[in-house]
């Protein structure tokens, strides 16, 4: 925070969260973790369904690549949801005396059941892809927002019975769940009932996150007193820093209705990964990290000024003007008040923790099914089976390790862990692409080519499977380190905003360099890009290294237990 003294709430979250196998067993027996698991499943369901097995529909359907590339602009609302974040700050009429955050679920479940329900009446082999496209589109946006009041009850919501280690994990193996019910599920029932019935289908699994709401507790709204404590240095500069935070979050808004206007009007249409890839960064850059900017100027000046008239008031509200500096510009100034500069560790920890899955996922197809470069040549119904299906279980699985490391370990302990087997699972691909030397002596020395076949499976897709259950674990293991790290890095006051900034710069970073990737593949072959992956992987174990360090030293500048 931005006072000299530390208030209790931070100094509970910087104590480490309870270990051991008796916390998960007291917090099963709690609602909220029930809750967790329904809303995790609310969460991963859309995503599924929206983004992967409504492409495979169009497929199926005979839509031309260049609509479904169209259609996959819809995308772009989960990276820069941090844009509206502060929305979910207010009440939503109608359904508004369920709570604050419990209306807003209830809300964008009915929407996205009414999404799944259209895109299943519009049949996109005839001309009812427009009204596809637009359901489609309305289902992503509800979807993005529910990830957001998701993300904030969670945090919202944890305590010493029921840490956010714990729910972070509950709420991935609810979203893993879903993405199999969503794809692979989806894609079984397709073959028995039809696209139409299994988008039906879909609709009504929402009812499982209604459940999941009405099963959660409202969180207490924080104290508006609290809240105005960030309203510091002279009011001049604060609206100054809020005009400009604001004409940054209009630029950005503009460039992605233009381009979504675009998609949808011009052909062909433009690429929503090359829109993400040139254009991402700058509006990250604007909308992110020039407020973050703002903020810690803020934080400088407001040091040095006597406290304004509407801070040393307390609640008092001094006008609208007030209120969008309190939605908007106050969870940054708190969280650069409270970080000072190790923000500048915790920054480069999130933009490159996920990275080194992220910067080559666009190439793991080419990888699996191409003939060049050291790519694999593997059929689609092999990748089906090994990364769809069996890859989806090992991510399970690695979620389920990792929470277990949460609670046992403890989280920062967890997150440096993960940062190094995400990195190291690299050296595996990197093998499969050299011919598989040592994952096939492996294989041979061990007897898993016999337990493979057993089950049909050839030697070629064993070392394939092998691979991914070794990525995957890792890359679940390092999803639920990373999601407990950034719940309890955010703030239960303003978790909404900081939340959704943290999880916009982890998706879009990866964006970054895919350009020259593709360019190094053809050149040098898949080998050289999982070496430089695993290299960046590096990276984000040393920012790891450096943030444990900042919190032991942050602990014991409070004269807490290390």
């Amino acid at each position: 925070m931005t006072d000299s003294k530390t208030p209790a709430s931070e100094v509970a979250a910087l104590q480490p969260s309870p270990k051991g196998l008796g916390v998960l067993k007291a917090a099963f027996r709690e609602r909220r973790t029930l809750a967790m698991l329904l809303l995790g499943f609310s969460a991963g369901l859309p995503f599924a369904m929206l983004f992967g097995t409504l492409n495979a529909w169009l497929s199926d359907a005979g839509v031309s690549v260049a609509t479904i590339g169209v259609l996959s602009w819809v995308g772009l609302f989960g990276a820069f949801k941090f844009l509206w974040s502060p929305a979910v700050g207010l009440t939503p009429p109608v359904v508004g005396r369920m709570g604050r955050r419990r209306s807003w679920l209830i809300l964008c479940q009915i929407v996205l059941a009414g999404a799944l329900l259209a895109i299943a009446l519009s049949h996109p082999g005839t001309g009812a892809i427009v009204v596809l496209a637009g359901a489609a589109a309305l289902g992503a946006f509800a979807s993005a927002t529910q990830d957001i009041v998701i993300d904030t009850w969670r945090i919202e919501v944890a305590d010493e019975r029921t840490p956010v280690d714990l729910l972070s994990t509950v709420y991935q193996l609810g979203f893993r769940t879903a993405a199999l019910v969503g794809g692979a599920g989806a894609l079984v029932l397709a073959d028995q009932l039809g696209w139409s019935a299994t988008f039906v289908i879909g609709a009504g699994l929402m009812g499982l996150g209604v459940l999941g709401t009405l099963i959660a507790p409202e969180p207490k709204a924080a104290p508006r007193a609290a809240i105005a404590r960030e309203r510091i240095g002279s009011p001049r500069l604060r609206m100054t820093a809020l005009a400009v935070t604001l004409a940054a979050w209009a630029w950005a808004a503009f460039m992605l209705v233009r381009f979504m206007v675009t998609a949808l009007t011009v052909k062909p249409a433009p690429s929503a990964g090359e829109f993400t890839a040139v254009w991402g960064p700058w509006i990250v850059g604007m909308a992110v990290i020039l407020p973050a900017v703002l903020a810690g100027i803020i934080v400088w000046r407001g040091g040095k000024a006597a406290p304004s008239s509407s801070t040393s008031s307390g609640a008092r509200e001094t006008g609208f003007a007030d209120t969008l500096y309190d939605a908007i510009l106050a969870p940054l100034v708190e969280l650069m008040g409270r970080l000072g500069w190790g923000a500048v560790i915790v920054l480069g920890l999130i933009l490159t923790y996920r990275i080194t899955d992220g910067v080559w996922g666009p190439f793991a197809f080419p990888f699996y099914m191409g003939d060049t470069g050291g790519a694999l040549g593997h059929s689609k119904t092999e990748i089906a089976l090994a990364s769809k299906t069996f890859g989806v279980v090992m991510t399970i699985i690695g979620i389920a390790l990792g929470g277990w490391a949460l609670l046992v370990i403890g989280r920062m302990a967890s997150l440096l862990l993960g940062a190094a087997l995400s990195a190291a699972t690299n050296l595996l691909m990197m093998d499969l692409a050299l011919g598989a030397p040592v994952i096939g002596g492996f294989m041979s020395a061990t007897g898993l080519y016999k337990l493979f076949g057993a089950f049909g499976v050839s030697e070629p897709l064993a070392r394939l499977m092998l691979a991914i259950a070794g990525e995957n674990i890792a890359g679940g293991f390092a999803g639920a380190a990373f999601v407990a790290y950034l719940s309890a890095l955010s703030n239960k006051m303003f978790g909404a905003v900081q939340f959704a900034v943290f999880t916009s710069l982890a998706l879009l970073i990866g964006t970054l360099g895919r350009g020259a990737l593709g360019e190094l593949i053809e050149r040098q072959g898949y080998a050289a890009m999982f070496v430089i992956a695993a290299w960046l992987g590096v990276v984000a174990v040393v920012f790891c290294a450096m943030e444990w360090v900042r919190q032991v030293m942050e602990r014991r500048r409070l004269g807490l237990e290390v």
